[in-house]
């Protein structure tokens, strides 16, 4: 039996529990969101 877990769902499972612990930590998810798709889009990685 194996295991496979997409690492996005994990990420945002993490990032919903860090806002509900610490509210203000949504603007730097938010721009960490930003900052790491617009890269990648740059790149062609998206």
């Amino acid at each position: 039996m194996t295991l496979h877990l997409e690492i996005v769902p994990l990420i945002s499972i993490a990032a919903g529990i860090g806002i509900l612990v610490f509210p203000r930590l949504l603007n730097y998810i938010v721009a960490g969101y930003l900052i790491i798709f617009g890269v990648m889009g740059l790149l062609g990685y998206i």
